[in-house]
């Protein structure tokens, strides 16, 4: 397998540093702490590199808090310059591993997400029921169109293991200096047992947890030859029509996670179930024929936007942002039979934001302008030309 070497030259240089400067600033150009690295951001930059080249950095306590929607979750977060290394770090040695991730990877990947998921699961479940065609009958379940395997992960980011994960890089990675600031980063997190688990909501810690998991992904293609397989972090899906099958998948890959990632299925959320029955995936409840979104899901967005109002209200944040939440919420839920939610939400939004507009619209209206114009001007000359 190829490694690669005299990585940390391109982390640390100032154009790759910049870069990520800008990716960590995405839609917080409004905020505080961006506002005021901002005022001397060259010599920001210059110093944050200084201190990567003579391995002087030191990443920023963690700022930890508590989400309860609905699940209680503990999301730790980092300071801005903190941001900008993981950025830096990510920019250089992701596209070295995107080449050995499974196509059926989903999360935190460019070009996949949510919505790709749920359409491959839609085409998994098309192929194994034959377009909804009964396979055979069971007088015992009453089922018969197929099965699918739900899993997740106890705890996952809580048990990742992290010299085990520092192993897994090194099958890729063989710069020292890269490594050296990999663990830097991972032991900036405070945890109950040294060594053991990532934060949740740092993006390395999304990162490395693709790395960690596509040791599973490639037994369960290469080693179980598995088809019709899923996953999203740590929750994964994998369908079939037998499920005596699926039984045998979970006893294996239970063992394999044990053994080889010192993790475990979740013996509550890991369960073997009827299609018909419909599949909790990714925030939707997906049946043959049609898709619901989990009440949770809907309560979570309205409290959400009520919040955002409030802020807009008050300038704290711009109706740009707002727009953001309601168009990827409308996306996501145009995958589900949404029609009548998605009017009875959005209608009073219209009337509230109706003489708003975002810089997406006017970007986009400018686009059209523009187009509109060059067509007029190729119908005047071909005319002309006449």
């Amino acid at each position: 397998m190829k490694t690669y070497s005299n990585l940390y030259s391109s982390i640390c240089s100032y154009d790759n540093l910049f870069l990520a400067y800008k990716k960590a600033r995405k839609r917080k150009t409004l905020k505080d702490y961006v506002i005021e690295f901002e005022k001397d951001l060259t010599n920001n930059l210059l110093m944050l590199r200084s201190e990567l080249l003579l391995h002087a950095y030191r990443p920023s306590p963690l700022t930890t808090f508590i989400i309860r929607d609905p699940k209680t979750r503990k999301i730790s977060r980092s300071e801005f310059r903190d941001r900008i290394v993981h950025h830096a770090l990510c920019n250089i040695i992701e596209p070295i591993f995107e080449k050995i991730f499974i196509y059926d990877s989903y999360a935190n990947r460019k070009g996949k997400g949510t919505l790709k998921a749920i359409e491959r699961f839609d085409e998994f479940k098309r192929k194994i029921s034959r377009n909804g065609r009964l396979l055979k009958y069971s007088y015992k379940d009453n089922d018969a169109i197929g099965w699918c395997l739900k899993a997740d992960i106890k705890h996952y980011f809580e048990e990742v293991n992290q010299e085990k994960l520092i192993d897994i890089i090194k099958e890729k990675i063989a710069d020292e200096k890269t490594l050296w600031l990999i663990k830097t980063i991972l032991e900036n997190h405070q945890t109950r047992e040294k060594g053991i688990g990532m934060p949740l909501g740092n993006l390395t810690s999304q990162f490395f947890a693709n790395i960690y998991l596509n040791e599973l992904d490639q037994y369960v293609k290469n080693v179980l030859r598995v088809k019709y397989y899923i996953r999203y972090v740590d929750d994964f899906v994998i369908l079939h029509n037998s499920k005596e099958t699926l039984q045998a998948y979970k006893y294996y890959i239970d063992s394999f996670l044990r053994n080889n990632l010192l993790l475990t299925l979740h013996p509550d959320k890991s369960k073997i179930i009827p299609l018909r029955k419909g599949i909790t995936f990714l925030g939707l409840r997906i049946f043959y024929h049609h898709k619901t979104l989990k009440k949770t899901n809907i309560n979570k967005f309205k409290r959400k936007l009520i919040k955002y109002y409030e802020n807009y209200k008050y300038a704290n944040i711009d109706y740009d942002t707002i727009y953001d939440l309601i168009e990827g919420w409308s996306a996501y839920t145009k995958n589900a039979n949404t029609y009548n939610l998605r009017n009875e939400i959005l209608n009073p939004l219209e009337r509230i934001f109706g003489g708003e507009i975002s810089t997406k619209e006017y970007n986009r209206h400018l686009k059209c302008e523009k187009k509109q114009k060059f067509l007029d001007a190729q119908k005047r000359e071909n005319k002309d030309n006449i």
